[in-house]
């Protein structure tokens, strides 16, 4: 059975992490096919949207801890195995940005460290009702240093640091209210929820939505007047594609539009 597990459907890619013995953990392995399926994402012009998910009890985990304690009978302690580690984490976690359709991540359970991160550095999150999120390596003497990059972009910047500092949960409620996830949904309604708002995503037009993703992510680390700048010129080059033409027509026609591509 494959760790991670892929199904097409509607123009939506549902990935499922499938390690739920070791509740979906990054290991190497795990990153290795979600690095791989990214890339692979990355020109797949038939997906529009994406959502991931995880098998079993929780969405993930966070790094494999017991790969990690293996990597210490290095000579070096472990330290190039933890920087190659780190790296590739580091990799995947822009992949999700970089990639063209907006990806989604379907929570239950728990969402821990590199695992909150990962929900952190997805486009949009849906989860269910009692899941918790953390960054709570500081527990075990590990502070979440990687996983603080996502978050911290994701919420103010002292409950970040609260977080981060005391180890403890957040709930799937305050998660919603401070900006991490998006939807809070019961459980049962969960994979319903957020198949509904992939097909949503995948109704639109994929130029118009892989512009605005790009965009996105280029102007809000910009400075306010850069930002502006950079954004008009892609508005002129949106407006300029033929099947937004074909859309703005329909619209003011007041019919469905007629757009050429996939």
């Amino acid at each position: 059975m494959a760790i991670l597990e892929r199904r097409d459907k509607n123009a939506v890619a549902y990935l499922t992490m499938n390690a739920p013995e070791r509740l979906n953990a990054l290991s190497d392995e795990m990153l290795a096919a979600l690095q791989s399926t990214f890339d692979q994402l990355l020109d797949d012009q038939t997906v529009r949207a994406v959502v991931i998910s995880g098998a079993g009890k929780a969405f993930c985990a966070g790094h494999d801890l017991k790969q990690m304690t293996a990597a210490r009978q290095a000579q070096d302690g472990g330290a190039a195995a933890f920087k190659d580690l780190f790296d590739r984490c580091a990799t995947f976690m822009q992949s999700v940005q970089k990639i063209p359709q907006p990806v989604i991540a379907q929570v239950h359970g728990i969402a821990t460290a590199a695992g909150c991160q990962l929900v952190a550095s997805c486009d949009l999150a849906v989860a269910a009702e009692g899941t918790r999120f953390g960054v709570n390596g500081v527990n075990i003497g590990l502070f979440c240093s990687t996983p603080m990059v996502a978050l911290s972009r994701n919420i103010a910047r002292k409950r970040a640091f609260e977080m981060l500092v005391t180890g403890e949960f957040m709930p799937a409620s305050e998660a919603k209210t401070s900006g991490l996830i998006n939807r809070v949904v019961p459980e049962a309604d969960l994979a319903a929820t957020t198949q509904s708002l992939a097909e949503v995503i995948a109704g639109k037009l994929a130029y118009s939505v892989k512009t605005g993703k790009t965009a996105y992510y280029q102007q809000i680390q910009m400075p306010l007047e850069k930002a502006y700048a950079y954004t008009g010129e892609v508005m002129v080059k949106n407006m300029l594609n033929r099947d937004t033409e074909e859309g703005i027509a329909a619209f003011i026609e007041k019919r469905d539009p007629n757009w050429s591509q996939d």
